[in-house]
């Protein structure tokens, strides 16, 4: 596997723009741990080997058990996540299926993301949600390879 293009080296104002919007989007009330649970699903979601495999390290690196880390794939059917971080997971994943149609970020989705965190943890996670969606389609698009591949 090789990556078509460094984006960071082709273009790298508009990259230095994305890392500084992801590294705002972590200010705010939201735990690490939920950031990288969002940032994972959404990155599975779609399919974008590098940011699951950043994501997945960063939850090991925090201390997330396998179970969890694996679990977030299927997280509406296994008992490993907190009513908050299913919360978080749901709207995640109606902000990312957004092309799929239907009522795309459904009114109960949102009111039990905004009970969770209110309107500044809910803001974040919007932004959070867009930001990995946005970093998913460059890695996606330029076949970034994952840091943990030494082939």
């Amino acid at each position: 596997m090789t990556a078509r293009m460094d984006l960071s080296a082709t273009a790298p104002a508009a990259y230095k723009a994305m890392i500084a919007l992801d590294s705002r989007s972590l200010q705010g009330p939201l735990p690490t741990t939920l950031i990288d649970l969002v940032k994972l699903r959404a990155s599975q979601i779609n399919g974008c080997a590098y940011c699951v495999d950043s994501h997945s390290s960063d939850l090991r690196a925090a201390g997330e058990s396998e179970s969890r880390i694996a679990g977030v794939a299927a997280w509406q059917e296994g008992p490993f996540f907190t009513a908050d971080e299913r919360a978080a997971l749901a709207l995640t994943e109606t902000m990312t299926r957004l092309s799929e149609g239907g009522d795309r970020v459904p009114s109960d989705t949102w009111d039990e993301a905004h009970k969770a965190f209110g309107d500044e943890g809910l803001a974040q996670l919007v932004i959070v949600v867009t930001t990995i969606n946005a970093w998913n389609r460059i890695g996606v698009s330029t076949r970034m390879v994952p840091e943990s591949y030494d082939g």
